[in-house]
């Protein structure tokens, strides 16, 4: 028996499916152009996320051509404003490829220009590196993304929380966020990051991403730095180190050490899965001298931690004789025990502080070692920036100048090593850095000297 309706005869119907048509995706393109037209470059690239069709609508050169023109005459800048209006039509606007316009106003308004790398070129004396990579990371602006793939396949991003910056190197922190379980975690993701300061919500902003550093997790290969009864400081590599907590076994904080040389570079111009590849750097072969490679030397060293500088020290005019390259390095004695003049002065508090949302801590006995290794030419040969432990040694040789006791510092990876020995100095309170030396191997001096040692 069919059911009758309830419906008065004269009550209106309801709309059928075909009455709630998208009448906006009806309307001809020249007329949501002219209404895209009105937006700003916040709310333009947003409406290209909602569909294809708006997004291939809200790439028109024209759209962003206008924005762009705009911001430049905002910056003050009419001479190529004008110069861009006045030789380039409509057509030419258009000829451009896709998303050119768009791109060019996201570069400006972050200030990605070429000025960055005139900067660059000013270097610290003292140092060997680029006098203002501070500056320009701070005013680009740049910052670094943690990645973290699951053995599923499921990845999570972290956004730097915390940064500070040394005389080489910056040293930056994510003590914030839920981390995976550590069994689960196969690899860790490195990018910088510079996004673009538009009105839109932070997770839809757009910018550029970097590939620094691709990590596979291998507990086999991990170096521990230091420890208390809360956290175990754990290096991984290419600068990365965990801290773990003791009981749960599970990430606390993330830290990673960052070397200026050519920081900015790779921050910027490699791209989300590639890292960035400058050009080989080699120096000018020489057939005179027959000991090339071998001297003239140069090395910056810095003890640190997240808050002050422990120790800083430049020594020049380093070398090695071929009758002292052994087991495949090339070995510069920086300072040695009875050359007392050389000793460097430490801090008498070495350790590194740690922090997350809920907890910190100090870590004893352990700092940053930020290393730079200056080629004859003065370019950078070696760079390290890396978390180290300091032990207690036994101290073979008597030694009447200090009647503390005696620490070692060692760092070793595929670039080089170094050794370092503290003595404590009771009188007056601090350490001192009376034993250091450096190896390069000598593969890597043959291939940049042209050499065959």
């Amino acid at each position: 028996m069919s059911q009758r309706s309830s419906r008065c005869p004269g009550a209106p119907q309801s709309p059928s499916v075909k009455g709630k048509e998208n009448f906006i995706e009806r309307m001809p393109p020249e007329v949501i152009l002219k209404i895209l037209s009105c937006l700003d470059a916040g709310s333009l690239f947003c409406v290209g996320l909602v569909s294809k069709r708006f997004q291939e609508l809200a790439s028109n050169n024209a759209l962003w051509y206008q924005l762009y023109t705009c911001q430049r005459a905002k910056n003050k800048r009419p001479t190529p404003v004008s110069y861009v209006t006045d030789a380039m039509g409509v057509a030419g606007v258009q000829e451009k490829p896709k998303g050119y316009w768009r791109t060019m106003l996201f570069k400006d308004l972050t200030g990605y220009n070429e000025k960055w790398k005139r900067k660059l070129k000013a270097i610290n004396y003292y140092t060997g590196l680029p006098n203002q990579s501070e500056h320009i990371i701070r005013t680009l602006p740049v910052s670094w993304e943690i990645t973290v793939t699951e053995a599923t396949g499921r990845e999570s991003c972290f956004e730097q929380t915390g940064i500070c910056y040394s005389d080489t190197a910056a040293t930056v922190s994510w003590s914030l966020g839920h981390w995976p379980i550590m069994d689960r975690i196969t690899s860790l993701q490195l990018h910088g990051v510079m996004k673009v300061p538009l009105p839109c919500p932070l997770m839809y902003r757009p910018g550029w991403r970097a590939l620094l550093a691709r990590v596979v997790l291998n507990k086999c290969a991990w170096k521990v730095c230091g420890s208390d009864r809360v956290v175990q400081l754990v290096y991984v590599e290419q600068g990365i180190t965990l801290g773990i907590w003791q009981e749960q076994c599970e990430i606390a904080f993330i830290m990673v050490n960052l070397h200026y040389h050519r920081l900015v570079e790779r921050s910027l111009l490699g791209s989300s899965s590639v890292q960035y590849q400058p050009a080989e750097d080699r120096a000018p072969f020489d057939d005179v001298d027959p000991e090339y490679g071998l001297h003239g030397y140069t090395l910056h060293i810095e003890m640190h931690n997240t808050v002050k500088s422990i120790a800083s020290a430049r020594f020049d005019q380093l070398s090695c004789r071929k009758d002292q390259i052994v087991n495949g390095y090339v070995q510069l004695n920086v300072i040695r025990r009875d050359g007392r003049w050389k000793h460097v002065p430490v801090s008498g508090d070495i350790s590194l502080p740690w922090g997350t949302e809920a907890l910190c801590g100090l870590l004893k006995d352990c700092c940053i070692l930020s290393l730079t290794v200056l080629a004859e030419t003065q370019a950078p040969f070696w760079c390290l920036s890396v978390p180290v432990a300091m032990t207690e040694s036994v101290q073979m040789d008597v030694s009447y100048d200090f009647r503390g006791k005696s620490f070692s510092v060692q760092h070793q990876d595929s670039q080089g090593k170094v050794e370092m020995e503290l003595e404590w100095e009771e009188t007056q309170q601090q350490y001192f850095m009376v034993h250091l030396i450096v190896f390069l191997p000598i593969t890597k001096v043959n291939k940049h000297f042209g050499r065959d040692y």
